[in-house]
């Protein structure tokens, strides 16, 4: 069976962090939607997406697809009533469209769901519609990718010289460095991936996971429902917030109730409000409505798209959204939605310059022994004239 993973009619609604991946990609938990569906289903995805991100995400086809809602967070129950589906069947349930199953002929047709069988279930999961059920639901799926990864496995020891609480919830892969830390896995387990560091006297409360080659810098404070993902350095204090990896927060600061993207750098003593003073609930810019849209939720920090970065002593708002590319520095705080390709702050933005940014990202890149390939600038350069309406120059 070929399976692929779609992007549903809430693609919009995650931007700006599907500017660059599709839903699929994003992490959630420890690991990103693609990757749980992959281990549920043992073996390999394509994405169905926007068609300028199909030149780094091509669709596979095969004689036989099921086409699986890539928002969708999988369990057991759920892929089996999936990988029961016959050809020509559509699962719905209430008004989700969860997955169907096609020919290749009938894939190439362009088949719509209204033209198929339709089956109904009540089996319950997580969807991912929103930038922030992304931290929302972050704990709950942490817990669950923890079950996942840990099964049968051995943790590494665990050094003396750390303060432990909740030992049987931690579990430290081979090449990790934990010295002089507190680890609390009380209220939630904590997983450190392999060639990890967590520096002395940091301070970890789970749920939490750190994967591989990231660091906790000295003193660092992380609350949990918190996941860094790969290739990250992290400092300061982080409360219920997801790096999705190859990005830098290094120095004292706050960040909470947050999504950061890959590629991005937030410069020392950059905070963001999480709360607002008048403990409202929090209103964030949705691309799809061109306007702020009530979170229903009191605590709602910021979300960066990849490559963005800050700062110094940058202040953010709460419910602040920071496109692509953007680079935000200065006194006071910006205003709380700022367009991809964005250069300035508080006293207002002009434009990044496309060829600077593929310039200062390929250097970035090249850092980690990773390269900005001609598919990546392609996409770099759809998205840049895609967001251009959003940029006021001022």
């Amino acid at each position: 069976m070929n399976y692929i993973l779609f992007d549903d009619v809430h693609r919009d609604d995650l931007l700006p962090l599907t500017f660059l991946r599709p839903i699929a990609d994003i992490r959630v938990g420890i690991l990103t939607i693609r990757e749980k569906w992959e281990h549920y289903l043992g073996t390999g995805t394509s994405s169905l997406t926007e068609p300028y991100l199909s030149i780094k995400y091509p669709v596979i086809r095969g004689a036989n697809n099921i086409l699986i809602n890539g928002s969708i967070l999988p369990n057991p129950e759920l892929v089996e009533k999936i990988q029961a589906l016959h050809p020509g069947q559509v699962m719905i349930r209430e008004d989700v469209l969860v997955a169907y199953h096609l020919t290749a002929e009938e894939l190439d047709r362009n088949v719509k769901s209204g033209e198929l069988e339709e089956v109904s279930i009540d089996t319950a999961f997580d969807k991912i519609n929103y930038c922030w059920d992304i931290f929302n639901l972050n704990s709950i799926a942490l817990i669950h990718d923890f079950g996942i990864l840990t099964k049968g496995k051995t943790s590494a020891a665990i050094s003396s010289s750390n303060n432990i609480i909740g030992r049987e919830n931690i579990f430290i892969e081979e090449g990790a460095v934990v010295e002089f830390a507190s680890l609390n896995a009380s209220q939630g387990p904590i997983y450190i991936g392999r060639h990890t560091e967590i520096m002395e006297g940091s301070l970890v409360r789970g749920p939490f996971a750190m994967l591989d080659h990231s660091v906790l810098k000295m003193g660092t404070k992380i609350y949990g429902g918190t996941t860094i993902g790969p290739h990250c350095k992290i400092g300061g204090e982080v409360n219920n917030s997801v790096f999705f990896g190859y990005s830098n927060k290094a120095h004292d600061g706050f960040i909470g109730h947050s999504v950061i993207a890959e590629w991005c750098n937030l410069g020392a003593n950059t905070n963001n409000s999480n709360l607002k003073n008048t403990y409202d609930v929090v209103r964030v810019w949705n691309y799809p409505d061109q306007s702020f849209i009530n979170t229903n939720l009191q605590f709602c920090g910021m979300i960066m798209g990849d490559h963005s970065k800050t700062g110094i002593s940058t202040m953010i708002n709460t419910g602040t959204v920071i496109g692509v590319f953007a680079n935000v520095f200065g006194t006071g705080f910006p205003r709380n939605f700022i367009p991809s390709f964005s250069w300035g702050g508080a006293s207002g933005f002009q434009t990044y310059d496309l060829i600077k940014a593929i310039h200062v990202a390929t250097l970035v890149m090249k850092r980690r022994n990773m390269e900005l390939t001609p598919e990546d600038e392609n996409i770099l350069q759809e998205v840049f004239y895609l967001t251009f309406p959003y940029r006021r120059e001022h």
